[in-house]
């Protein structure tokens, strides 16, 4: 009987000696998370955010979470499809603009309004904050990482834009509806397009210039296709654009917790903060190189960056009017967008 006892014990001491070393085996287990995104890999975003964050990542989780990156659209689709890939784990992360996918992120377009921000780091901390705050339900599907904004949005154009009256007519590349309705207002003829599209649309004649920030223009070569650019008189841009960095919701909950905290460690407005400035230094890259290329840069002094301001106001009575349509107070979001930006402009 005691023979019995003591093989029984062993055997029992075996059982949980092999659990044991599986749940070690588990907590040791490596995750490869698949990251699709739309720039080539030397744009501002990647080579400054998205791989520093993925070797960060890496180095974080002592090299048990590896990051796949896919630039360019490689693993497939078209960029307004990104949002989607990660929300149904096509890919486990993505980085994406908002605008791609127009009336689906009603409240965070608030945004987008023209002359609502200026630099990336103090706005894409606003976006951020705001969207937790306010928008949270707009983005329940995935895991978000980060939401931020590109710095001031300008033109680049083929002839000058020098007042309201030499836009008219423009066939004018816009990346959001609420940009294409901004374009409208002021007299252009808007062509939505995805910026990896405005290459080629620019060098066949497609359209006659583009509506980006500073930080773009080396990866697409507008500097070399178009020889004008048009800024504003103040800190704010024309418009910007938003983003979000997004991971799939599966893919977050199949990591063991520690694992988790690195993602969660790595996430949030300081992110969206990095992602931001990164978007800043690309700004001053890309001016600098429209400078040393002696490129014509139209700065519009006070009275006529107004003339546009009051001109492009009727945008944002239109999304208000529209978002009341959809029980959404767009006033209140956009009262609170401008309060976040001030609050994080320093």
């Amino acid at each position: 009987m005691k023979l019995i006892q003591r093989r029984t014990a062993v055997a029992a001491l075996g059982v949980a000696a092999a659990g044991l070393f599986a749940g070690h085996a588990s907590a040791q287990q490596t995750v490869t998370l698949r990251l699709h995104q739309f720039l080539p890999p030397q744009a501002v975003i990647p080579a400054r955010a998205i791989i520093p964050w993925a070797q960060k990542i890496e180095a974080d989780s002592g090299g048990r979470i590896k990051v796949q990156l896919f630039h360019a659209m490689q693993m497939g689709g078209s960029p307004p499809q990104l949002f989607d890939q990660a929300r149904d784990g096509v890919a486990d992360i993505t980085w994406t603009v908002l605008g791609y996918t127009p009336g689906r992120f009603n409240k965070a377009e608030v945004f987008e309004l023209p002359f609502m921000s200026g630099p990336a780091e103090a706005s894409s901390r606003a976006f951020h904050e705001y969207v937790e705050t306010f928008a949270a339900d707009e983005f329940r599907s995935v895991k978000l990482l980060a939401a931020h904004t590109h710095g001031p949005g300008l033109f680049h154009t083929k002839n000058p834009v020098t007042g309201l009256e030499s836009l008219r007519g423009m066939k004018i590349r816009g990346g959001s509806r609420i940009i294409n309705n901004m374009l409208t207002k002021l007299g252009a003829t808007p062509v939505g397009m995805p910026v990896p599209a405005v290459t080629e649309a620019l060098s066949k004649g497609v359209i006659d210039g583009t509506t980006i920030p500073w930080e773009v223009t080396p990866a697409l070569k507008v500097t070399e296709l178009v020889k004008n650019h048009t800024t504003f008189a103040g800190t704010t841009g024309l418009y910007t654009q938003t983003f979000a960095f997004s991971m799939n919701r599966n893919a977050y909950d199949r990591l063991p917790a520690d694992l988790k905290k690195v993602i969660d460690d790595n996430s949030g407005v300081e992110l969206a903060a990095m992602f931001g400035r990164a978007m800043d230094e690309g700004d001053k890259v890309g001016l600098d190189i429209a400078q040393k290329a002696k490129n014509n840069i139209v700065a519009l002094d006070v009275a006529e960056t107004q003339r546009w301001r009051r001109t492009a106001s009727a945008v944002e009575t239109d999304w208000v009017n529209e978002m009341k349509g959809k029980n959404i107070d767009g006033a209140k979001l956009a009262a609170e967008a401008r309060a976040l930006i001030a609050k994080h402009t320093k």
